[in-house]
């Protein structure tokens, strides 16, 4: 209902000391030049109004309504320029009340201004409505004086029911969501978190709405508790309500036409354009959300793309890509370096009596057009899923795999461990380097590992093999393999099945993995093909790791003493990628126990641990690389054979020939298939249009950096190797 107050006198002027320093009241004759300029004050006597001591021009206020407190910075006969916006500074047709603002201001035709503080260079052009109240949190998660716990936002993230909900606050990157979201059995741990985001926040009813310097916002409808950082760009808005939009001179963000954004935080660099729309969400750096898209309940990783889809209720690391009109992804943790096709539909439909599943899949998920999946569901990391519907949960532990729905009737689900180091090794490749150029962050809060062959991948591929392993027992024992005639124990069983996939590198048939799917299970095909790479991959991984070790420390070759160094770091077994970065499962529980202690305070001091960590990032690894090569041979380095080393350095030289061979020829064939050539009349004109093969810089670079990988890779267990053999001069 809308109240009539009628006027009992002038209304308060309670100005705050602190905005005085330097200011001054009017002049007779400014005021009569200002009553002149048709401008009208709730004071006749104009007390209320406060100017800069060194630069007062009345002549460029005109057609305005003032109330409240005025303070004013130099406004003087000048003009602002932005783009192709030319606006002299000034006051014009506006209605201001308890504004403070900063020197060289521009405000005009702004209908209604309360209760807000710019800074210098503002330009506020065709503005409807633009307030703040004094109980405002810009989006964050916290509570003023007196207010009750059901005002309180939060994001609902990875779960319709708000199982797993967090507190928005303005420094969150993805790595705070996870832990709050994913440790939800510790009710201590959940209420330290908010007393995090309580952290240094006034409670106090005395909020005001601020526009920092060089910002400009035109044409917009509705901005209402709102705090706006430097050098944004504001035009056309629909509605801001409750929002904080972080941005700088090096990170400018930008919000565009029929935009809709309620509770919730904008990152540095990131562009919101195109009738978008974002409720309840923390969206991070370098971020653009656009064409219609629905951002709810979500919180949305660095350097990501989200246009034309709908986002409910998410959890979403870095690096995502998600922008067609039919794509629908809900209730999901995705890990990201992940990319949604058209007319997927994630998790729409759910396979309980309430809308509580959830969908987890790690880094590198890519599902295929109109695929679709069905709570709960959960998929290892850099798994590339077929066109299909898929009826039923998935639980799919293998690793770079590709997963198929069933053919001809069958309704097991095909799934073909390590497909893309054997058949698409550029994709894999080229992932780094992909990603890295990607990332236009000026400030990287967020530690992200974009390396497809890391420590929570291996530790994937390592669980996929013993996998592989177990489920050929199982087939060995259902044939009466002559393998299985002495496996009487567990341990015999798993090493015959082993014996079996190492010396049969040809044998073709397939497994059966009840687990991979509810009711049907699904088909594992080319096991032997898919264990032996695994374990090249592995090999790979670890030596690459242990030569940039050692070029760190700037030798040639591991030494006994040099594996002496390493043993003595920390192992960490068990990895998880936290908002991007990969920490130990252990240092996870060491900042648990600080934040509980009050060891920790605030989420700057949780940042700093996540710094921490990623300092001894590349130790950790290193230490956790010997590992998995002393696994694979189950014995200690400097108990190989010097055929051991051999065959070591052969199978990583493989690798790297196939990633090279397989990157190129996946390329080529962008070149030499006669439909992809077709549409050209020439060969010159399809140079012309794609760039000559030759010219490829990815893979010229990736040619040098395999010739030199090759040559230092002869030369590294030379000095572990026995009675002074150099395995390869």
């Amino acid at each position: 209902m809308v109240k009539i107050e009628y006027s009992g006198g002038l209304p308060a002027c309670n100005v705050p000391e602190e905005l005085l320093s330097g200011k001054r009241h009017l002049t007779f004759n400014e005021i009569q030049i200002l009553e002149k300029n048709l401008n009208h004050n709730a004071d006749s006597t104009w007390s209320n109004f406060y100017v800069d001591e060194g630069g007062f021009d009345p002549s460029v206020i005109h057609l305005s309504f003032f109330s409240g407190f005025i303070v004013l910075g130099k406004m003087e006969n000048c003009s602002l320029h932005y783009n192709d916006l030319l606006l002299e500074c000034g006051i014009r047709s506006s209605r201001l009340s308890n504004v403070v603002t900063g020197d060289h201001c521009a405000i005009r035709n702004v209908r209604y201004l309360d209760n807000y503080r710019l800074g210098n260079r503002v330009i506020l052009f065709n503005v409807q409505e633009m307030c703040c109240t004094n109980h405002s949190k810009f989006g964050v998660g916290v509570l003023k004086d007196g207010e009750p716990e059901s005002n309180r936002v939060w994001i609902g993230v990875a779960n319709e029911n708000d199982g797993r909900r967090v507190l928005p606050f303005e420094s969150m990157i993805p790595a705070d969501a996870y832990i709050w979201s994913h440790y939800r059995d510790d009710p201590a741990l959940l209420e330290r978190f908010v007393a995090l985001t309580e952290h240094g926040i006034s409670k106090e009813l005395n909020t005001f709405g601020f526009v920092d310097d060089d910002t400009v916002i035109k044409n917009s409808h509705i901005i209402k508790d709102t705090k706006v950082g430097k050098s944004a760009y504001i035009k056309g808005v629909f509605k801001l309500k409750n929002v904080t939009v972080l941005s700088s001179e090096a990170e400018p963000s930008q919000i565009g036409e029929g935009v809709e954004m309620v509770n919730g935080i904008l990152g540095y660099a990131s562009h919101v354009f195109y009738q978008a729309i974002a409720v309840r969400f923390v969206i991070g750096r370098n971020c653009q959300v656009k064409y219609g898209a629905r951002l709810l309940n979500s919180v949305l990783g660095d350097n990501s793309t989200v246009s034309c889809c709908e986002i409910l209720n998410n959890l979403i690391y870095p690096f995502h890509e998600q922008h067609h009109n039919s794509s629908f992804l809900i209730a999901t943790t995705v890990m990201g370096q992940s990319n949604i096709a058209a007319g997927a539909n994630i998790g729409s439909n759910h396979n309980s009596r309430s809308p509580d599943g959830e969908i987890f899949a790690k880094r590198g998920f890519w599902p295929g057009l109109c695929s679709d999946f069905k709570h709960n569901s959960r998929f290892a990391s850099f798994v590339l899923v077929t066109k299909g519907s898929y009826q039923h949960e998935l639980d799919i532990p293998y690793p770079f795999a590709l997963v198929s729905p069933g053919q001809n009737g069958n309704q097991s689900v095909g799934i073909f461990p390590a497909w893309l180091f054997l058949y698409d090794m550029f994709a894999v490749t080229r992932n780094k380097a992909k990603f890295a150029k990607r990332d236009k962050r000026v400030i990287k809060v967020q530690h992200i590992e974009t390396d497809p062959l890391a420590p929570d991948t291996m530790e994937e591929v390592m669980a996929a093999m013993d996998r592989l392993i177990s489920l050929t027992a199982d087939y060995l024992t259902s044939v009466n393999s002559d393998y299985m005639a002495d496996a009487g124990t567990p341990e015999k069983r798993m090493q015959a099945a082993k014996d079996f996939l190492h010396q049969n590198p040809e044998a073709d048939f397939t497994l059966m993995d009840s687990r991979c799917q509810k009711k049907y299970g699904a088909t594992i095909f080319k096991p032997v093909q898919a264990y032996r790479m695994y374990r090249k991959i592995v090999k790979y991984y670890a030596t690459k790791t242990l030569m940039d070790f050692c070029t760190a420390l700037d030798v040639q070759t591991l030494t006994k003493d040099l594996i002496d160094r390493i043993r003595e770091l920390p192992l960490y077994e068990n990895w998880e990628n936290a908002g991007g970065q990969l920490i130990p499962s252990q240092k996870i529980q060491e900042l648990f126990a600080a934040i509980k202690d009050n060891g920790i305070s605030d989420w700057e001091g949780v940042h700093r641990f996540y710094d921490s960590c990623q300092f001894s990032y590349e130790q950790y690894k290193v230490r956790h690389a010997l590992y998995l090569l002393e696994q694979l041979y189950s014995r200690p380095v400097e108990e190989f054979s010097n055929e051991l080393y051999r065959d070591i350095i052969d199978d990583v030289s493989i690798v790297a020939y196939d990633i090279y061979n397989a990157s190129f020829q996946s390329r080529e064939k962008d070149y030499t298939d006669y439909y992809r050539a077709m549409t050209y009349r020439s060969k010159e004109e399809m140079d012309a249009v794609i760039g000559p093969l030759v010219q490829n810089e990815f893979l010229r670079q990736l040619r040098t950096d395999t010739e030199a990988f090759i040559s230092d890779l002869k030369m590294i267990f030379n000095g572990l190797v026995r009675g002074g053999v150099i395995l390869y001069s």
